[in-house]
């Protein structure tokens, strides 16, 4: 069995409500069941949590799929409060156990202590902003693409703990432009993108 956690970080706040977010972790839900072969795991970030029960999620996994919003270029604050604690919760607990220097040489090896080696991870983000924001010349992110740009960060901070990236999945113009059927086909291009991922890569399970 692979072990997959799901984190739905689309947070509700003001004219949020994390309905999209929702919509995709449900979609996790049909894909990854125990006919094909998955153990699942979720995390609400809207609903109360454990620290030590979360970190024991992130030891326990496999995979680590994070679902959220991108707003004003950066995680929700909620999703964020979440990370800080349970990665906070988690050091020498499974999750890091040091930035990777040593003191008779500390100019180097920053970022190569973490615990969760052997794991993967994957992204997926949610955006009003056109995809076309980022590729054509002369737009908003300067023909950066989300990986390499916003959430750049993101991704060190899951490097740092030892977990590989696999291809993240981007869904854009949502918020002008989520149409019934938009959303629709983008459940079913998600669905396909998990196929593709988990086909492509070798999803090692843990040792428990």
């Amino acid at each position: 069995m692979k072990k997959i956690f799901v984190i739905n970080g689309g947070q509700h706040f003001a004219h949020s409500g994390g309905k999209f977010n929702k919509t995709i972790t449900d979609a996790d839900k049909a894909f990854f069941t125990q006919e094909k072969g998955f153990e699942l795991k979720v995390t609400d970030i809207n609903e109360p949590y454990h620290l030590q029960d979360e970190v024991e999620k992130f030891v326990w996994a496999d995979v680590v799929i994070y679902h959220t919003p991108v707003w004003w270029f950066g995680l929700p604050y909620k999703l964020k409060e979440y990370i800080d604690l349970v990665f906070t919760a988690g050091h020498r607990k499974g999750i890091y156990y040091s930035d990777g220097r040593k003191n008779e040489n500390p100019e180097v090896n920053y970022g190569t202590g973490g615990s969760l080696h052997g794991r993967n991870y994957l992204l997926t983000t949610s955006w009003n902003a056109p995809e076309t924001a980022f590729t054509l010349p002369g737009e908003f992110f300067e023909q950066k693409t989300v990986d390499e740009g916003v959430m750049f960060g993101f991704h060190k901070m899951n490097a740092f703990t030892g977990m590989q990236r696999l291809d993240s999945f981007h869904f854009h113009d949502l918020e002008k432009n989520g149409t019934v059927e938009r959303i629709e086909n983008y459940v079913k291009l998600y669905q396909n993108h998990l196929e593709k991922v988990l086909n492509n890569y070798k999803i090692n399970e843990n040792e428990q």
